[in-house]
């Protein structure tokens, strides 16, 4: 690998792709640890409520 030889874009090609990678590994970590399992769990069938908790149209 030719280090003097690489452009800007090589090394935002090179930032991005770690980001991404330490990204993924933390998401990884939060969502496979035990002890956030109830809170997820609690979460599981939240697309699939009718009920709006938010209320949006409401002041």
């Amino acid at each position: 690998m030719d280090v003097q030889a690489m452009t800007t874009h090589d090394w935002l090609g090179v930032f991005f792709a770690l980001v991404s990678a330490i990204g993924m590994v933390a998401v990884y970590f939060m969502v496979f640890r035990p002890a956030n399992k109830d809170r997820f769990e609690a979460q599981s069938s939240m697309a699939l409520d009718d009920e709006d908790p938010i209320k949006l149209g409401e002041k």
